[in-house]
């Protein structure tokens, strides 16, 4: 079932088109990546889910119903241009956020205060946020974000600027949120946190959605037929073993063990190869070399250029 759904979205900056008819469904309680590299759209489109801008054409819905401004509430989002009030206290301006979102009180400071423990930040409760460093900035946005509970959480590059320890802290705090069911959007260019994090994604480029789906399946299809083959013998008897349905790619050594990278020139069984190279090797392990998301991403983005030129171009 979804929590969010955006229908067509298409927002124009004077003669420049940011968002292109671009629809994305985000299922509840999934980590949902939305992807790109720069200037792709992402943080238009996460702004106008926010309603600090609209869009020209399109419509957003929100646990099944048309997105008004009272679900904006149920909502928190970490932006990658941080906004602070520099010279308000670090505790008072915590407060005073969290309230806006609905928050009394004394329940606010109670939950404020057992965050800033776990970050390592309430000795900077009464000190002002021009004091604090990038990354303890980053911190408070997170826990100010986060703390009224949101049904949908929203992080654009929420790692940017974090060194790889608080990287780490901030991704075991968003891993904790999802198991507890948060459904959450996260923005990045990253492609090795999206394959640690994420189960859906949707890629867009230039304004234009160029691949969705669940991420396993989306492996699944830009598989490139390659196995790794680890194997004990003459290399040479591995290259005996091919026949014409097979390639072999590169021979490498992993930890003192050799692996032979093969590629099937049209699908077949992996007992076909199996049974091909045990007759000739002693085989030691076999898997398929599934491509990673960053493969993925730089095929997908160069394929779509390439269309969009010859669009031009006709």
């Amino acid at each position: 079932m979804e929590i969010f759904r955006a229908e067509n979205i298409v927002k124009r900056f004077s003669n420049h088109v940011a968002l292109d008819k671009i629809s994305v469904s985000v299922p509840r309680g999934s980590m949902y990546g939305l992807l790109g590299p720069n200037g792709a759209g992402k943080t238009t489109l996460l702004r106008i889910i926010n309603q600090i801008t609209a869009p020209d054409e399109g419509e957003l819905f929100f646990n099944g119903h048309k997105f008004g401004s009272d679900d904006i509430i149920h909502i928190g989002y970490l932006p990658e241009e941080r906004g602070l009030y520099k010279k308000m206290k670090v505790g008072e301006q915590a407060l005073y956020l969290v309230q806006l979102k609905g928050m009394q009180k004394k329940e606010a400071v109670r939950s404020l205060k057992q965050w800033f423990e776990k970050f390592e930040i309430i000795s900077w409760w009464n000190r002002k946020v021009e004091e604090l460093s990038k990354g303890m900035q980053q911190k408070l946005q997170f826990v100010i974000t986060i703390l009224h509970k949101p049904d949908l959480l929203i992080f654009d590059e929420p790692f940017s600027g974090f060194d790889p320890i608080n990287a780490d802290m901030l991704k075991n705090e968003i891993l904790t949120l999802k198991k507890e069911g948060a459904t959450i959007i996260f923005s990045t260019h990253d492609m090795g946190s999206v394959e640690e994090l994420c189960d859906h994604i949707t890629l867009i480029d230039n304004g234009h959605k160029l691949l969705e789906g669940n991420i396993n399946d989306i492996r699944e299809q830009y598989r490139s037929n390659i196995y790794q083959v680890g194997f004990s013998g003459d290399t040479d008897k591995v290259k005996q073993a091919l026949n014409g349905h097979f390639k072999l790619l590169d021979i490498i050594s992993d930890e003192g063990n050799q692996v032979a990278r093969i590629q099937a020139l049209r699908p077949a069984p992996d007992n076909e190869l199996l049974s091909a190279l045990i007759q000739r090797i002693q085989v030691l392990s076999f898997k398929e070399e599934l491509p990673g998301m960053h493969d993925i991403f730089i095929r997908v983005v160069t394929e779509g250029k390439k269309i969009n030129t010859r669009q031009q171009n006709e």
